[in-house]
């Protein structure tokens, strides 16, 4: 339903740009984002866009850690999703999780993980 693409091993002060396509049965894509995880820490919201009522009222929420660096955007036809990540720091190696709220009938809101795509910051 999600696949990720994008990872990988850059040098500190460095870009990478993830990407992330759903696919399958979409009536609305409500909320799609990223998260990441490092080993023996929790999943952590890195950036995600919320699909308002009207564009205008389309929103984007970041990590205070991310802020000023990341920017998620999303491009509607392709039901995609992008982290165009820059100046990385070494502590932004993890892996990033796509996530996506998803309606396919008017009635529901189905939450959706992709594999993960492995970022690794050398300092």
């Amino acid at each position: 339903q999600l696949q990720a693409s994008g990872g990988g091993l850059v040098q500190a002060g460095g870009s990478l740009r993830l990407s992330c396509t759903a696919s399958g049965s979409i009536l609305r894509i409500n909320v799609m984002g990223w998260y990441r995880q490092v080993p023996g820490k929790q999943r952590e919201l890195v950036a995600v866009a919320t699909t308002g009522t009207m564009i205008s009222d389309d929103s984007t929420r970041y990590a205070d850690a991310v802020k000023g660096r990341f920017t998620v955007a999303r491009d509607y036809g392709k039901n995609t999703v992008y982290l165009q990540m820059n100046r990385l720091k070494p502590e932004d190696t993890a892996v990033y999780y796509c996530n996506a709220q998803i309606s396919d009938s008017p009635w529901d809101n189905n939450e959706y993980w992709g594999r993960g795509t492995l970022v690794t910051v050398s300092s």
